[in-house]
């Protein structure tokens, strides 16, 4: 066993310790060992030397837009905020002339991603996902698209009575470039039966994600945690997606995504997240996932404090500028619509971090000394 340089009391934790010093790959005990310790400092000292090791002292952001195309959704999963039902007071659907105008807004202004994403709405078909992204392209060239969840991408294809691959290829030739993490929640089937029956399967999830990788897409993987999973769930997620990154390398990174019950059908004392349980999940993340280079605090759901204090805690991205994020504020997300860019650099550098501006592929725009 190597020398370790601080006192751990807790035996499993320590033998942890070793493991991730040598550079040795976690074990689901060990996961369940390290969602069970209360010994919160030692758990993100640990993810820092991980972290470090990979990263050095650089923290990524990227100057980013979202938008959300409908809410209009036929799931209705009992943890969303965002979906409605067409007739419902809210609903909306972007015509694709206002979604192009609202990437002709960013023209000009150096952004490096468009993010899209929104609800399972059945009256529009992949002629509308098609000519979206040939209006975003050419209003922004050179500006990567990340966009469409797993889930969305499977409901185009049953819904066109085509496969899944053939709709990536599709919207590939229109423009899209990666897929995001959304729509993973929680793979255990027990938490889906009761949170999203709707939805399709973590397995399907982890297919699509296959898919896209096979055929040279850049994904991101995500964790919806804080509501009815158990640690052990959450273990078993982290693993799945271990196991497809080793036989694909396609995950660029992942985002733990922190519950907020407010104005969804889990809506009930005791769901939700606290800071510590961020900054545990966040840094155990960055211990279990030696195969997914970037940990990303997504600044919206946590706050913008915990997002920058996670930088000690394993994480060594904060996300981007966001601009106009829809799901998770319907959820009760506090935080504001957007981060400058300013901001982000300041609560990087303030850190002790060297701000690194990135695009979607991590490839680097500018490194601030």
């Amino acid at each position: 066993m190597p020398e370790i340089d601080i006192d751990i009391e807790d035996e499993n934790l320590r033998n942890i310790a070793s493991k991730v010093i040598e550079g040795e790959r976690l074990s689901f005990d060990d996961g369940l060992s390290l969602m069970k310790s209360t010994d919160l400092l030692t758990v993100g000292w640990l993810a820092d030397i991980a972290r470090k090791r990979i990263h050095g002292d650089k923290v990524y952001y990227i100057l980013n837009r979202h938008i959300n195309h409908t809410n209009v959704c036929k799931n209705l999963c009992d943890f969303c905020a965002f979906g409605r039902e067409e007739i419902s007071p809210g609903a909306y659907t972007l015509s694709l002339d206002e979604i192009e105008a609202k990437a002709q807004e960013f023209s000009g202004r150096n952004i490096s991603e468009i993010h899209i994403v929104g609800g399972l709405n059945e009256k529009l078909n992949l002629a509308y996902y098609n000519e979206m992204l040939r209006r975003v392209r050419n209003s922004l060239p050179g500006v990567i698209i990340q966009a469409f969840t797993a889930v969305e991408v499977e409901f185009l294809a049953r819904i066109n009575n085509i496969s899944v691959k053939d709709v990536l290829l599709q919207l590939r030739e229109s423009g899209l470039d990666s897929l995001p993490g959304g729509g993973a929640e929680v793979f255990s089937p027990r938490v889906r039966k009761i949170i999203c029956p709707e939805k399709i399967s973590g397995k399907k999830w982890l297919e699509v994600h296959e898919t896209a990788h096979n055929i040279g897409m850049r994904t991101n993987a995500t964790i919806l945690y804080g509501h009815l999973e158990t640690y052990e769930e959450r273990v078993e997620h982290l693993i799945s997606l271990r196991q497809l990154q080793d036989r694909t390398g396609g995950f660029l990174a992942f985002i733990p995504l922190a519950f907020h019950p407010k104005n969804t059908r889990l809506d009930r004392p005791g769901l939700g997240t606290t800071g510590y349980d961020d900054l545990k999940m966040l840094a155990i993340s960055r211990l279990m996932l030696d195969n997914i280079d970037h940990i990303k605090a997504f600044w919206i759901m946590l706050g913008p404090k915990i997002a920058q204090v996670s930088l000690s805690f394993g994480v060594n991205d904060l996300d981007g500028t966001v601009e106009e994020e829809k799901i998770f504020h319907d959820a009760g997300a506090e935080t504001g619509q957007r981060l400058p860019q300013n901001e982000l650099v300041r609560l990087i550098k303030s850190a002790g971090r060297i701000p690194v501006q990135r695009d979607t592929l991590y490839n680097i725009i500018k490194v601030w000394d």
